[in-house]
């Protein structure tokens, strides 16, 4: 049984001239193919897991306010930045917006309010942390309750 397709049999050809030139004369694997993965369930999960994600993404995306902001005003150094954080004080989506640039080390411009300085204290503290949506989540329900 193959052990990267799990497959019993594969087809295999002589290489060109039929002759194998493998001690033993085995048959080699048609050059430039490779066995088709096994499709499992795990594959569609992940599959409509990823897209989940990306609608859930887009969702968010569209509701923020820098969307009608021209980029350079967010892609600023310094002491601007703090300036450009003005816009997204009222934002509907500034939680979202600073998980997504902190789960994917966004290094530059203004993401949730936060400058670029802001987001690299917070993962230099946090380094344990895998999923910034659920700490940003459970800090937020700590604060509230």
């Amino acid at each position: 049984m193959c052990t990267v397709c799990l497959r019993s049999q594969h087809r295999l050809v002589p290489e060109e001239g039929g002759r194998d030139s493998r001690p033993g004369g085995r048959d080699q694997l048609v050059s430039g193919t490779r066995p088709a993965a096994r499709r499992t369930n795990l594959t569609s999960a992940q599959n409509l897991l990823r897209s989940a994600d990306a609608e859930e993404r887009i969702n968010w995306v569209s509701k923020a306010l820098c969307r009608a902001t021209d980029p350079d005003e967010l892609f600023v150094r310094g002491a601007a930045q703090r300036k450009a954080a003005v816009i997204c004080r009222h934002c509907p989506v500034m939680q979202e917006c600073a998980a997504d640039a902190l789960d994917n080390k966004v290094e530059f411009g203004v993401w949730g309010g936060m400058t670029e300085r802001q987001r690299r204290a917070l993962l230099k503290q946090h380094p344990e942390v895998v999923s910034w949506s659920d700490y940003l989540d459970k800090r937020k329900r700590r604060s509230v309750g």
